[in-house]
């Protein structure tokens, strides 16, 4: 059983309706001492990071989501529960993050443009894979549906296993162990986007 982790910030309803349609039962979870009855944990998330700490903080699923990462189950973090999994994020100041993965999140740098564009990132976009079961059966150009204005950057290069072009390459993918990170929207992202989570779900 697959929990979504319910913490006031999120896109839950359609995330919780794609894996509906592979003929996954999700379960929404607000208590944070239920987590570890699961198999497998999706952290999802829309908005600022500041805002999405102190949301899980609140309700302690901030410890609870550690706890869970040291069982050695899957966690997969969508958008901004992607994020959330870094050391800390640059957006509206300094805030501390979860701490599952060391680096941080950052703002794009249009310095680095080549030529102007707009951000947030926003729309499809291609996604540059590792060899990795999260990415079988995706279509070859591997494009996704983003909308983000911030982006990871790894300490270790290696915890990197998808990257993105947007005025500059960045990380649009993690994995560290049992933990995994997606920074576009699988939810609306269509074929892709399915693909995508019928892997998660058969991660063993």
């Amino acid at each position: 059983m697959i929990a979504i982790v319910d913490y006031n910030m999120g896109n839950l309803a359609s995330v919780k309706n794609a894996f509906s349609l592979l003929g996954e039962e999700v379960v929404v979870e607000s208590d944070p001492n239920k987590l570890s009855h699961y198999d497998k944990l999706i952290l999802p998330g829309v908005g600022a990071f500041g805002d999405a700490m102190q949301h899980l903080k609140v309700k302690g699923m901030d410890e609870a989501v550690k706890s869970y990462a040291k069982s050695g189950k899957y966690i997969l973090g969508i958008c901004l529960g992607m994020q959330l999994l870094f050391d800390s994020s640059e957006e509206f100041g300094s805030n501390q993050g979860l701490g599952l993965v060391k680096g941080k999140i950052v703002s794009f740098d249009t310095s680095k443009f080549s030529h102007p564009l707009k951000v947030p990132h926003m729309g499809w976009n291609r996604m540059f894979t590792k060899e990795h079961p999260l990415f079988k059966g995706m279509d070859q150009d591997h494009y996704l549906y983003f909308v983000h204005s911030f982006h990871a950057v790894c300490e270790d290069a290696s915890n990197s296993i998808g990257e993105t072009e947007y005025g500059y390459r960045f990380t649009s993918s993690i994995q560290k162990d049992n933990i995994l990170g997606i920074q576009p929207h699988p939810e609306k992202s269509h074929k892709n986007g399915l693909a995508l989570l019928k892997n998660f779900i058969d991660l063993h």
